[in-house]
């Protein structure tokens, strides 16, 4: 196949360069319009079921909402896990699939499943509502409106029906959740007495609300050939008509609202908070759907702010600069893609030192840019965005690209230059011939020493998966473009090259006149080279056991997210004081530049938070000495907050964790068990241990703990008495205590709640609540006391659950050791140091899982690649001896791989793994290379053994050096950017392969050689 395309290439030479010309045209048009994300989509199908349970306190929450839930989703098909959190008043169940599950299927199976559980919810429950379809990533913006004299009412209101609906009506938008403010409400304020005074029950207010807000359908009627609608108007247009509202009659005198009852327009109790460098604010959080391009959709929000802003009040500021996906993804791919240029510029430098001539130069160098071409065009086909993984890959290969192009212009020049007296074209076509063989066998070797990236599941494969295509996307491109294009360059530009078979460029024959003697020693010293080289591996393997572990490095995303939570039970007001004061500590900081508030939630939320809950977006200066630095002086910052525990983390990072474990910090340490009480004990236990383990920090529990709460006991006996029943006690509570939703007024469109509830003097302590009257079916009202025990309590103030299983969870990121050596640890304390009752047991989640089931599926697969490789090397030279002597490339590989990780960071990480799988396939192509000139020496050319190792290493040494430093240099950039965004999974993955090429490359050239004469030939 490869030898007609060869011929048909020189036949049609304007044809093929045409074409490729077209598909790299192609090609950069497809790159302009192409989706472009930070990441390849992360997101495993969850789907999220939120409840509103009407203030139930969190164990009747999860006993009579969240439980039932949990109950019909489980054992659904393709349901991998099932997490929920109860709280006061909210259910939420996250329902994981596995990867490749239909998000839309999903959410039917979910759907269908929670048809038949609804009978079972209690009454004042409202129906289940699935969260909207989003991403891992899918919170890419955050809008803070901020003002002088604009009130906060008016500012919710902007943000949530003005604002809010505007992003809402974007293509892409999935959620807007609003922060802080107030939220406008109707309030309806009863005083008991004044109810008592007048006769009036609850229920009959509550009646009388409803009813003094409705409009009417009256028909029509025709006149004249004209139809007349007929409505009845009787929706409130504002408290005046609410006050002016007849609840009863008595003796003939209507009893209208006002005189039972205050009525105003005034804040809803708030269930969040918000503020941005220390100003009160309205925070926005926008959530894009799955498969949007971010960049585009981030900017149609911004025009939509622009022309929004034209409407705002004066005073009213708009802030976008405190977290912003895309400005994260644009630095990322844009520093990976000036990595990918200079790599190309460095490889063209290479290229053009070492062959010393133009148009060998620009023959080979064409390879690059129409193996990238073609790449696009074959992501954009299958679908594929261009995010930092896919350009990743295709940094990775610039060097490999050229590799095939190198070889094959290197040996037509050679050819050409000898002055053999033949037909042009002939000379081409055998010099074609002579490296076609280890040319595709090379290409062939890096697919299957790649094939373990493509079995990679979960989080790392949909991760590095995009990487690997990418790569050998390029690669196999590249096997093109080195028989058709290459040919056809050649048969128009190398017409005329000068017939001096000695001359090569200055460099060659000064590095031909090193390695000359060089080899020639070494083949008079066998035993001490090849004793050499075994000791290195050994050392090499010997060093492995000391190398740190984690899945992924970390990012730069020039953003921080800081969790903290205070005492649970703090209220709103108090916790908003603490979320200021740790906002001053933050901005007192040189290195911080902004910093964000959210307290609380959200109305449907899905990651609901109690009020003693907060999350900052802390924007810092990138030019700021070391992150970890930083990191530790804002640790000791935060730290000063008495009774507070903290997480620091980044925004994509953070989000990682929380899908891999649902928590906040790279290790999460879970605790399961039946009883709430027991499993705080054993995590205070486990939280005591993990304190003692080097390198854990931001240690911290779920804060689960009981919280106070009023508790009212019906006494039967006493009610009995009264007539009364436990539905009577129970409307009061609901109603005067937490508020009835009796009705909605309308504003234009603007729809907001009509609250009924007690003023807030008859219900702000202990006794005001005990007296609160109770209406008895004979009319009177008595106090609460009289048939109900009122005390105060305690109870939990959230329950958290995995699998139909109460938990509680540990949380912890490491600091100056892997994450891997750290979990080890924490094991080994708490197996020796923490006795588990019977029933429960602890799971260890985070990065770690991730990295550990991709370091043991690259390892049994890679076993497998390597049986193939054997074979197909076999295939290649019939020899045994002479496959294991290609091998050999392997160790010599791997020596300065593993060097290169110690002298680093010192940590192996799955991004490391892949550089070792990069660079074995590269190693192996060179050692084919050179052992199938050798065979070419020894059969066709009749050259003795001695000979053929040093005619052929000579020969080959230009090839493999030009392959190994193109290969080498295009990754330079992108090993000396590791601190840049975008680069922190490539970088590692540099290190190895660029100290792997320096050792193999070395040894390569001499190991080889000295091997193949002892044991290359088999002797007769």
């Amino acid at each position: 196949m490869f030898e007609k395309l060869v011929s048909y290439s020189l036949e049609n030479k304007l044809v093929v360069i045409v074409a490729a010309v077209i598909l790299l045209v192609i090609g950069v048009f497809f790159a302009m319009n192409l989706s472009v994300d930070v990441f390849p989509d992360l997101t495993a199908p969850t789907v999220t079921v939120l409840t509103e349970a009407h203030g139930m306190a969190p164990e009747e929450v999860e006993m009579m909402v969240t439980f039932p839930i949990e109950s019909s989703v489980n054992g659904a098909t393709g349901i991998r896990r099932v997490r929920s959190f109860s709280m006061q008043g909210f259910s939420t169940v996250w329902v994981e699939f596995d990867w490749g599950m239909d998000i839309y299927l999903a959410r039917q199976i979910v759907n269908e499943k929670l048809a038949s559980v609804l009978a079972e919810l209690p009454q004042g429950v409202e129906k289940p509502v699935l969260a909207p379809i989003t991403s891992l990533l899918g919170e890419i913006m955050i809008v803070a409106l901020t003002a002088d004299t604009t009130t906060a009412m008016e500012l919710n209101t902007l943000a949530r029906y003005s604002l809010g609906r505007r992003f809402l009506g974007i293509p892409g938008v999935a959620q807007v959740k609003v922060y802080g403010g107030e939220i406008r409400q109707y309030q309806v304020f009863l005083d008991p007495y004044k109810l008592q005074k007048y006769k009036v029950s609850l229920n009959r207010v509550l009646d009388a609300v409803a009813a003094s807000n409705l409009n009417a359908a009256g028909g029509f009627y025709v006149q004249g050939g004209q139809e007349f609608l007929i409505r009845g108007i009787g929706r409130l247009q504002g408290i005046d008509e609410l006050e002016k509202s007849v609840v009863t009659t008595i003796a003939g005198v209507p009893v209208v609202l006002q005189d039972i009852a205050r009525v105003t327009i005034g804040p809803a109790v708030k269930v969040g908070d918000a503020s941005f460098n220390r100003n009160p604010c309205v925070m926005l959080v926008i959530s894009k759907q799955m498969d949007v391009n971010t960049i585009k959709l981030t900017k149609n929000i911004k025009s939509v702010l622009q022309e929004y802003s034209q409407s705002l009040p004066a005073d009213v500021k708009i802030h976008t600069d405190i977290f912003n996906q895309a400005d994260f993804i644009k630095v990322a791919i844009q520093n990976v893609f000036h990595a990918l240029r200079d790599g190309a510029v460095l490889v063209v430098l290479i290229l053009l030192v070492f062959l010393w001539s133009f148009r060998t130069t620009f023959i080979s160098s064409t390879a690059i840019p129409l193996s990238l071409g073609i790449t696009i065009v074959v992501l954009r086909i299958f679908g594929f965005s261009i995010n930092t993984m896919t350009l990743g890959g295709m940094a990775i290969a610039i060097g490999v690209l050229i590799d095939d192009a190198i070889v094959y212009v290197d040996n037509v020049y050679r050819r050409l230059k000898s002055g053999i007296k033949i037909p042009f074209n002939d000379v081409i076509s055998r010099a074609s011939a002579e490296i076609r063989q280890p040319v595709v066998m090379g290409n062939f070797i890096v697919v299957i020493v790649f094939l373990p990236l493509f079995f990679l599941s979960g989080l790392e494969g949909r991760m590095l998966k995009p990487l690997g295509i990418a790569f050998l996307v390029s690669v196999v491109a590249s096997l093109w473009v080195a028989f058709t294009v290459t040919p056809a360059l050649c048969g128009y530009m190398l017409k005329h090259v000068p017939k001096s078979p000695s001359e090569d460029s200055i460099l060659v024959r000064k590095l031909k006149s090193v390695y000359r003697p060089l080899l020639q020693w070494s083949l008079r010293r066998r035993r001490f080279v090849l004793s050499a080289a075994l000791l290195l591996t050994l050392a090499a393997i010997g060093t492995l056991p000391f190398l740190g572990r984690t899945f992924l490095p970390d990012f730069n995303e020039g953003t921080l997210n800081v969790a903290l939570a205070t005492v649970p039970g703090t209220s709103i007001q108090e916790s908003s004081r603490i979320g200021l004061l740790t906002e001053e500590l933050l901005l007192d900081h040189p290195a911080v530049m902004s910093v964000a508030r959210r307290t609380g939630r959200a109305e449907a939320d899905d990651h609901a938070l109690g009020s003693h809950a907060h999350e900052f977006e802390v924007k810092i200066d990138s030019q700021y000495k070391s992150r970890q630095q930083l990191l530790s002086e804002l640790r000791i910052l935060l730290s000063q907050i008495p009774g507070s525990a903290f997480t620091l983390s980044q925004p994509i990072t953070h989000r990682i964790d929380h899908m891999l474990s649902g928590a906040r910090a790279s290790i999460a340490v879970k605790i399961f068990g039946p009883d709430l009480y027991t499993l705080r004990q054993l995590s205070k236990q486990v939280q005591d241990v993990m304190s003692q383990v080097p390198g854990v920090t931001d240690l911290n529990t779920d804060l689960q703990t009981d919280v106070p709460q009023v508790q009212i006991r019906p006494d039967r006996d006493k009610m009995a008495l009264y007539g009364l029943t436990v539905a009577d006690i129970d409307r009061l509570v609901d109603t005067a205590f937490l508020g009835t939703i009796a009705s909605d007024v309308y504003e234009g469109q603007n729809r907001f709640d009509l609250l009924v509830r007690y003023d807030e003097k008859y219900r702000y302590d202990l006794e005001a609540i005990k007296k609160s009257l109770v209406d008895t079916p004979s009319g009177a009202r008595i106090p609460l006391d009289m048939v109900a025990d009122v005390q105060i309590n305690f109870g939990p103030n959230y329950i958290s659950r995995e699998n139909v299983q109460r938990k509680t969870v540990l949380q912890a990121n490491a600091a100056e050791r892997d994450v891997r050596s750290v979990v080890n640890d924490i094991r080994r304390a708490v197996k020796s140091k923490v006795v588990l009752p019977k029933g429960y047991y602890i799971e260890y989640g985070g990065q770690f899982e991730s990295e550990a089931r991709a370091t043991k599926t690259i390892t049994l697969l890679s076993i497998l690649s390597l049986l193939l490789l054997i074979l197909a090397l076999y295939m290649e030279f019939h020899q045994l001896q002479q496959v294991f002597l290609v091998l050999v490339n392997l160790p010599l590989a791997l020596i300065g791989g593993v060097l290169a990780l110690f002298f680093t960071d010192g940590i192996m990480s799955v991004a490391s793994l892949i550089g070792f799988v990069t660079l074995f396939g590269v190693a192996v192509r060179n050692g084919i290379l050179l052992v199938s000139h050798y065979n070419h020496l020894l059969k066709i050319e009749g050259k003795t053994i001695q000979e053929a190792v040093v005619l052929g290493s000579l020969d080959r040494l230009n090839p493999i050096l030009m392959t190994a430093l193109t290969t080498g240099l295009a990754l330079l950039p992108l090993a000396l950017g590791a601190d840049k965004p975008g680069n922190e999974i490539q970088a590692p993955l540099s290190i190895v392969v660029l100290g792997g090429l320096m050792t193999s490359t070395f040894l390569n050239l001499i190991v080889l050689p000295v091997a193949f004469e002892r044991w290359g030939v088999t002797k007769r």
